[in-house]
């Protein structure tokens, strides 16, 4: 066990790779922030609580009597999950009274993980975003309330009142209207932060603006340009390093694929399969030219500071960094998820039989990460892993979380095994070939040239017995192959910059294109959709 200070106020070292302009749980690897969540509502539903835990001083001594028990319900989880390897802190009275490292950094290279060692920390990166804001509204350069089209002229989404009625809270509080993971394909796709968000005008929303929550990403990177603009900074990255990884100490933190490859001491990422974990690579597409929806990289060490800050209503080690009001700004509930999950901006707030707890998930393509905190008892949790988020990071917390308070046990690792097997088999049965498929339609008539507001210019080619599409724009290329008459299944083909990305999204296809004919019996469209649920539409040229 380490019980490592913060590192107070010293500076991030001098050339810190800046992220480039250009991701818990993202459309085609969507995060299961709302299943998870839901899940362990579920479970406390059913279930009695025990007596409420102590605070202050005596709180401290419970959880040290409580460390064995959760070492081994910690370890018992690594073990069902694959999961290579675990760094777990638990902040209480302003300090880091519990951090140790479980397992390893990889499992091809077997060195040790402590509270030192870098992960992806995925999108519990928002309440970072969310804070910078704050911290622009308490300096009086931005208010909360201000429309998003008086600071950015070119932003527009689908409906006009939307567009001029969108203000700063709405760019993180997920209750846009727009479908869930809104175009966030496209980013896996290549394309560029201006193109993502100029993509959201297209978009037909699902529901009434600000009536029921949605989670999406691209949101974040226009939220980190506005942020950027009122601090006058060159991005929203360099506004969270002046603003709190510099000022908390967070000297082992960064934002980009480089920097954590970079340093000495990090975890490599692990993709989640119900026959063990595989190692995969990094990619700068993703999480990282996400910007504020997940980009940073962290430590347990470090992000005991960030959780210290939190608990401390915006004070840490006697510095005012952001006010108590615009902090509880951000996680007052913006939107209900259930009658007892609500969403703020950047934190997920969960009613318990004894105390609510503020939280968020993370989830990238090979890392998972969980934030818990108990304001009211001054307690925090921090879980980062090097495996795909597939509920072990959500489980774990939540479980440590109802231990130190005295809710009711639930095991909600096993719980979250259950469901994320579940989840593999229903996507691997629904690539799954028919046995009588429609015949194939021939390939050489539907080559050509197509077009999508979104994407742009797209290039079909036969290459053998397939298709290949290419995305002008970016490069990414899918490979077509029939699946059913005219639909056909796509992957990203792993070229180039997306040879990293396609090892990320694992061996099944990343969704289904389907060739349409119009009533003169010409092909005029192809229809792109992902397991995300959205499809883009191609019209031939």
């Amino acid at each position: 066990m380490m019980m490592t200070p913060c590192r107070s106020r010293r500076a991030v070292p001098a050339g810190l790779p800046a992220k480039p302009r250009a991701f818990d749980a993202v459309g085609i690897m969507r995060p299961l922030l709302l299943a998870v969540a839901l899940a362990i509502l579920a479970s406390q539903d059913v279930a009695k609580a025990a007596e409420p835990s102590e605070s202050g001083p005596a709180l401290g001594t419970r959880i040290q009597a409580l460390i064995p028990e959760i070492e081994t319900y910690a370890e018992g989880g690594m073990k069902a999950f694959d999961l290579p390897g675990l760094a777990l802190g638990i902040v209480a009275n302003d300090r880091l009274v519990y951090g140790k490292g479980f397992g390893v950094r990889s499992k091809t290279g077997g060195e040790p993980v402590d509270t030192r060692t870098v992960f992806q920390i995925g999108s519990t990166t928002k309440a970072f975003l969310a804070t910078t804001l704050a911290i622009t509204v308490d300096r009086g350069k931005l208010r909360w309330d201000e429309r998003i089209v008086d600071l950015d002229p070119e932003f527009q989404l689908k409906d006009p009142w939307v567009t001029r009625e969108f203000r700063v809270f709405d760019l993180l509080a997920q209750r846009s209207g727009l479908p869930p993971y809104a175009n966030d394909a496209l980013g896996l796709l290549g394309l560029a932060e201006p193109a993502l968000i100029r993509s959201l005008r297209y978009v037909e929303p699902v529901s009434s603006f600000r009536s029921t929550f949605a989670y999406t990403n691209i949101t974040h990177l226009l939220a980190g340009r506005v942020v950027a603009k009122a601090a006058g900074a060159a991005d929203g990255d360099t506004v969270l390093r002046q603003e709190l990884l510099e000022p908390l100490g967070m000297t082992n933190s960064s934002y980009t694929a480089e920097a954590i490859e970079a340093a000495a001491n990090h975890a490599k990422g692990h993709r989640w399969t119900p026959d063990g974990t595989i190692e995969a690579p990094f990619t700068q597409l993703f999480p990282y030219d996400f910007g504020g929806a997940g980009d940073i990289n962290s430590t347990i060490d470090d992000m005991a500071c960030w959780v210290r800050l939190q608990l401390g209503n915006g004070t840490f080690e006697g510095r005012r960094i952001v006010s108590p009001e615009s902090l509880a700004f951000t996680r007052t509930p913006k939107v209900a998820i259930s009658d007892k999950l609500f969403y703020a901006l950047g934190w997920i707030i969960q009613q318990t039989p004894n105390g609510n707890i503020v939280w968020h998930n993370g989830g990238t393509a090979a890392f998972g990460a969980y934030v818990g905190m108990v304001p009211d008892k001054n307690i925090g949790v921090i879980i980062l892993t090097n495996e795909t988020n597939v509920g072990f990071p959500d489980a774990i917390g939540q479980w440590i979380l109802d231990l130190i308070l005295g809710n009711a046990k639930v095991d909600h690792v096993a719980d979250a095994l259950k469901a994320a097997k579940a989840n593999f088999g229903t996507a691997a049965k629904q690539f799954a070939k028919s046995e009588n498929p429609r015949p194939f339609p021939p390939l050489a008539p539907l080559a050509g040239s197509f077009a999508n507001p979104s994407f742009g210019k797209a290039v079909v080619v036969v290459e053998g017995d397939a298709l290949v599409i290419e995305l002008q724009a970016t490069g990414a290329k899918l490979r077509l192959e029939p699946w059913d008459g005219d639909v056909f299944t796509a992957r990203i083909m792993p070229n180039g910059r997306f040879a990293a990305m396609a090892d990320n999204l694992g061996p099944l296809p990343n969704g289904f294109v389907q060739f349409q004919i119009d009533k003169n019996a010409k092909l005029n469209l192809l229809r792109l959709s992902f397991d995300d649920g959205q499809a883009y539409e191609f019209h031939r040229e």
